[in-house]
């Protein structure tokens, strides 16, 4: 067992502070945030360029130092070095909570195994913002950040999460909301969804409705901005997965193919999962 006491231990060390920031609108930064990135010795940051007008904003002069997912492996034992010495430092994201869809998850471990004090400040987070204004049920709910990009890794997701009475929250890119909303509708049926857009800044928006509301929506309104979906969770009460169309059926054999399968065990697990005869599924497959 560790024990961490973050205000009243021995400090040997420096202490790494996570230090939320704005996601869109700059008066929600909170007083102890400016406070702390004033007094550390370092802030590590996503994106120099887009916290340097945040610090400017502020009048925060402290130094900053890259710290990115392309270099944190080389980085995080300089910056535990620094910890070491006494050092403290700031980790942010460019939005939001930091060691979320972030490296700062890494350092956090690194932290810890050092005995190093590591201190979450509370503030912004999308996930939770969007969740308590969507209407669908605040808990239990589940964050699962940026969905796969693939179809066919998408379907095998949405398949796997097809029962969960949880409300989801994901992070969605504008240009891949139609394709990701069709998937989602393939799967889970035509559940209730809101799009959650430009959030907290002049643009913010939810669209609530079913999933064939927002498409028809989509259709004429294409999405622009950060984007952001809440998706109810399972009723117990969702169709046969059967209804699936026959490219999304092999698109689903194809991934599990490509994670290491035999074609015909990738048939006759996606038959067994779709309520399918595995020659049915075969025929599909190979166009007979």
């Amino acid at each position: 067992m560790q024990l961490q006491k973050s205000f009243k231990g021995e400090e040997k060390t420096g202490k790494l502070y996570l230090v939320p920031t704005p996601i869109g609108n700059l008066q929600d930064m909170t007083y102890r945030s400016v406070e702390i990135l004033k007094a550390v010795d370092f802030i590590c940051a996503e994106d120099t360029r887009n916290t340097g007008f945040l610090l400017k904003h502020f009048e925060i002069a402290t130094k900053q130092i890259s710290f990115h997912e392309h270099n944190a492996y080389e980085k995080i034992p300089d910056l535990l070095d620094l910890l070491l010495a006494g050092k403290n430092l700031a980790q942010v994201s460019d939005a939001g909570l930091p060691s979320i869809s972030d490296p700062g998850h890494d350092l956090v471990l690194a932290a810890i195994k050092e005995d190093i004090p590591v201190i979450a400040l509370p503030g912004a987070s999308a996930g939770i913002t969007a969740l308590i204004a969507s209407g669908l049920a605040p808990q239990p709910h589940i964050f699962y950040g940026f969905l796969p990009r693939k179809k066919g890794q998408q379907l095998e997701f949405f398949q796997q999460k097809l029962a969960y009475p949880e409300t989801q929250i994901f992070y969605e890119s504008p240009y891949r909301l139609v394709d990701t909303l069709t998937n989602m509708r393939s799967v889970y049926g035509d559940r209730q969804v809101v799009l959650v857009r430009e959030l907290t800044k002049i643009y913010e928006e939810y669209q609530r409705g079913s999933i064939s509301d927002l498409l028809a929506y989509l259709a004429d309104n294409p999405a622009k901005g950060e984007c952001l979906l809440v998706v109810a969770g399972s009723s117990g009460q969702e169709e046969s997965l059967a209804e699936l169309e026959d490219s999304d059926l092999k698109a689903l054999v194809e991934t599990a193919i490509a994670q290491g399968s035999k074609p015909n065990q990738a048939i006759k697990q996606v038959a067994k999962d779709h309520g399918l005869t595995r020659q049915v599924l075969y025929n599909i497959y190979h166009d007979l």
